[in-house]
């Protein structure tokens, strides 16, 4: 079976709790938009993998600045060292940006429905728009609003079996998808670091995730 990879999402400039969790993470998201200007002294201590995102507002994200402002720590993390960019697939000049982009870094190309879980053709219509913008790993995302939600998530996920990509639904009703997506193929799942500290609804913590991971059979 599969190991199930769990990013915790880092949200501000907290080390100590950051290295709490660091032994049963598998790798971190860093989130700009959220820690601010202490971003960079949080990635020169980070000892595992790591994600750059810098979340725009239309997709769940809080920068409030102009959307260059918005791509150019983006492109300082890839220099510093970031293992994977995020970058939403409907941003500016996004050729341009993943060229840069892939000069350095990954490229995560990801989607965020805040209202609601978009049918499955629209959701395969998504990946295969990352894959042909030229994303080495694909994020669809949408908002849980009935149980059946989360299967139509697990089903884009077993549509693409070569493909790395990563499929959930937020929202309470989304938790199962959450849960399930690295066990049904998905190339990992994100968790917050703390209670009360969630990026988005319907995190688990990382601690919460890895226990109910290692009460599964190997």
């Amino acid at each position: 079976m599969k190991i199930s990879r769990i990013c915790a999402v880092i949200v501000n400039s907290d080390l100590k709790m950051i290295r709490e969790v660091e032994p049963v993470a598998d790798l971190f998201e860093v989130r700009i938009d959220l820690i601010g200007e202490g971003w960079k002294r949080v990635v020169s201590e980070l000892r595992k993998p790591w994600i750059a995102c810098n979340r725009a507002p239309a997709e769940g994200g809080q920068w409030r600045g102009t959307e260059r402002e918005r791509i150019e720590p983006l492109l300082q993390a890839a220099e510093m060292g970031a293992d994977i960019i995020d970058i939403e697939l409907n941003t500016e000049n996004l050729v341009n940006i993943i060229r840069s982009i892939k000069q350095r870094a990954k490229c995560l190309l990801s989607f965020h429905d805040l209202e609601k879980t978009p049918p499955l053709e629209e959701m395969k219509d998504m990946v295969r728009r990352q894959l042909k913008a030229g994303a080495d790993c694909c994020k669809v995302v949408g908002t849980a609003r009935k149980p059946e939600d989360n299967l139509a998530i697990l089903e884009l996920i077993r549509a693409f079996p070569e493909t790395k990509l990563i499929a959930f639904a937020m929202g309470p009703l989304g938790l199962v998808s959450r849960v399930l997506c690295p066990l049904a193929g998905g190339e990992f799942t994100y968790a917050s670091i703390e209670r009360g500290k969630e990026s988005a609804q319907g995190q688990m913590t990382v601690r919460e995730m890895r226990a109910m991971y290692d009460m599964i059979p190997a």
